[in-house]
């Protein structure tokens, strides 16, 4: 007998309670608010500590920082209530677990690709972090690209040709007309999802969320 594989999926950048409540009710395993100024889906403290009082016990909440010193990083875990912190910058292997110990969280580490080499770049992170996010490389002409949420993929048979030994997770330009070829190509079974549900950078539509849930939730892997 074959049993179906659960896929989980971690809404990112919430900044709003109809995107969070539709991100709970559709199923989310795992909701991300980001830390970082540049990004148009940037929440301060007193505006994550609002969504966050919102989400249930089962449901994780993830923040996302970039490059962030140890002042900054302090502030953000001493006033909000996380599960796990995201580090989506070029912190080396040193900096993330100095950040786990100082955060005393569970780190999820992105590496960017643009390459089947690229995935390699995680190996020296592997033992150190308790996940491992692959999003994809933005392209170097691409004018005011963030470390992440640019909709842009890679090239998802560069995963689904690997057994990684250690827990990961699938980004980068997902969406719900693309994300069971996503899954099923990579052999992912927990995605990540930012652009893939917004009409425009930041900006979260409760029903593209409710939609990528749907597919999430029929996808047989």
């Amino acid at each position: 007998m074959q049993f179906k594989t659960e896929i989980k999926t971690k809404i990112c950048g919430i900044s709003s309670m109809e995107s969070l409540e539709a991100a709970i009710v559709g199923g989310a395993a795992a909701v991300g608010f980001v830390f970082f100024p540049a990004s148009p889906r940037f929440v301060n403290i007193k505006a994550a500590s609002k969504l966050i009082a919102e989400v249930p016990k089962n449901v994780l909440r993830v923040g996302l920082i970039v490059n962030m010193g140890d002042r900054d990083l302090i502030e953000i875990v001493d006033n909000l209530t996380l599960d796990m912190l995201q580090l989506h910058g070029d912190e080396t292997p040193k900096r993330a677990l100095e950040i786990k110990e100082r955060a005393d969280l569970p780190i999820i580490k992105a590496i960017r690709v643009a390459a089947p080499s690229d995935i390699s770049r995680a190996d020296p992170y592997k033992s150190l972090v308790e996940n491992i996010l692959f999003d994809a490389m933005p392209p170097k002409d691409m004018k005011q690209a963030l470390p992440g949420g640019n909709a842009v993929s890679f090239n998802w048979n560069w995963l689904g040709d690997k057994k990684l030994p250690y827990p990961w997770m699938l980004s980068g330009g997902l969406n719900a007309k693309n994300v069971e070829t996503a899954v099923k190509t990579s052999g992912a079974s927990f995605v990540d999802v930012s652009s893939g549900v917004e009409k425009c950078p930041g900006s979260k539509d409760p029903t593209m969320i409710k939609e990528f849930l749907e597919v999430i939730s029929k996808i047989e892997k």
